[in-house]
């Protein structure tokens, strides 16, 4: 079986000391193809990195709105351009809205969110979404300035209403460690409700980490926790996840 760990930050210190070590560790234990997500733009070019050193691995690009500054334009233009330096780069993300962390600047979290999706539809890539107790908006922001090549809300929260919008648009739903949490009702719901076709598998490591080893740092050797999951959910085998949530994700990412 091969596995396709759809979002990641090997680009976090949390892996400074160890980094190449993991990804080895990570590839002999059957994921494959592993992206690292930027929120900013030195994790971006830190992503970048990682990808052009590894031929298994893609980045993505993007400022997350909890790394806004005042300087749209200057921070969205190196955004820009570092999307344009490497073919690894595969999606403008993670990119969206957080109202969990940061209510007082929702006007420029949604500046900042339409620029880069602006910068996705000029490249032609797909987006991945961070949307925290902020789905209205969020559906809302997309609506009024559609991705053309979709994308991913990644680690989605359990929202009946965010997840109909988000399919409903074309989005894919990725599911992360909290699937897994012993008081995660609604994601199982939720999973219920995600087509086959449209479901990825995350680790957003070094967080998130599933049950039963929470709390611990996470890698992508746990994404295979995640399909088990979402296989015992819905009631196939853990082979037949691996395969549908790999192709998606190629699909998506277009590789």
């Amino acid at each position: 079986m091969e596995f396709f760990d759809s979002h990641s930050h090997y680009n976090d210190e949390k892996f400074d000391v160890d980094r190449n070590d993991i990804l080895t560790k990570i590839k002999q234990a059957g994921i494959t193809k592993v992206v690292v997500a930027g929120y900013n733009v030195k994790s971006s070019e830190e992503a970048i990195k990682i990808a052009e050193q590894n031929d298994w691995v893609y980045a993505t690009c993007g400022i997350s709105p909890n790394d806004i500054s005042q300087n749209i334009d200057e921070e969205t233009s190196k955004i820009m351009q570092l999307c344009t330096t490497s073919k690894k780069v595969i999606a403008v993300g993670e990119i969206g809205l957080d109202y969990y962390w940061n209510k007082e600047n929702k006007e420029e979290q949604k500046a900042f969110f339409t620029k880069q999706i602006e910068i996705a539809n000029s490249l032609n890539l797909p987006i991945v979404i961070h949307s925290r107790d902020a789905y209205i908006d969020t559906i809302e922001v997309l609506k009024q300035k559609p991705c053309m090549k979709k994308g991913v809300f990644h680690c989605c929260q359990p929202n009946h209403e965010l997840v109909k919008n988000a399919l409903e648009l074309g989005f894919y739903i990725s599911f992360a460690g909290p699937c897994t949490f012993k008081n995660a009702k609604n994601s199982l719901e939720i999973i219920k409700q995600v087509p086959l076709n449209r479901i990825l598998i995350e680790t957003d490591s070094p967080y998130l980490a599933p049950e039963p080893v929470r709390g611990t740092r996470n890698d992508s050797r746990n994404v295979i926790r995640i399909a088990e999951k979402i296989s015992e959910i819905k009631e196939i085998s853990l082979e037949e996840i691996a395969k549908i949530t790999y192709v998606n994700a190629k699909k998506i990412f277009n590789i």
